[in-house]
């Protein structure tokens, strides 16, 4: 038995499915007494040791930055490569249902990615996007905003994850990998860009690229 299977099946069968940002004391209760409808999982990681989210750069998202005069770069831990820009994952942890089941949405959890980012640069005007958090129960990113080295949000809803073309989880060796999703900028970031820039360049859902998630799921 692989070690994804000897996970399965813990979280939901105690009622602590993780969903949104995580599970509070006050609505465990809640969710302990609804346990019984919700069905097994295919599996149940209660704390994520490492791993990557990697994002494979549509080149229509690059384009529209070149046009923009916006040249990308990556923060801290982040690495840019190939056209695949990756960051390290810090901590969470995932619960996964099978697509071919009714529950929904069959992946949720928390992943969180301190320390690394995108830096997106037009002349003197210097975007940070840092310290992602995936939560994939609303299909949403979030990170932290700052405009020329001033915080400007902390966590703001900033891409959007549209899992369609989500694959099934594989498992290859410590790592439960995820792939498939395209990312796409949501309404709000777009109109924070468009105000720093100047522009009405970026349109919102504009796609960015496709994410790969390759979760270490134990030590």
């Amino acid at each position: 038995m692989n070690k994804i299977s000897r996970t399965v099946i813990g979280l939901a069968a105690a009622g602590l499915l993780v969903a949104g940002v995580g599970i509070s004391a006050a609505n465990a209760s809640s969710e302990a007494a609804s346990a019984a409808k919700i069905p097994a999982p295919v599996a149940a990681v209660p704390e994520l040791f490492g791993g990557n989210t990697a994002v494979k750069l549509d080149a229509g998202f690059t384009s529209a930055l070149t046009s923009l005069g916006v040249t990308p770069g990556v923060l801290g831990t982040a690495k840019l490569d190939n056209g695949s820009v990756s960051f390290p994952i810090t901590g969470g942890s995932v619960v996964y249902w099978s697509p071919n089941g009714k529950y929904r949405p069959y992946v949720q959890g928390i992943i969180e990615h301190d320390g690394s980012g995108l830096s997106l640069t037009a002349g003197s005007t210097v975007v940070d996007l840092t310290n992602f958090t995936i939560n994939p129960g609303n299909s949403k990113l979030y990170g932290d905003v700052s405009v020329n080295g001033t915080v400007a949000a902390t966590q703001a809803y900033l891409f959007d994850l549209h899992g369609g073309t989500l694959k099934p989880l594989q498992v290859d060796g410590n790592n439960a990998v995820l792939t498939g999703t395209t990312v796409h900028i949501s309404p709000d970031a777009a109109g924070v860009l468009n105000k720093v820039f100047n522009t009405t360049g970026v349109p919102s859902e504009l796609l960015v690229g496709v994410a790969t998630i390759t979760a270490q799921i134990a030590k």
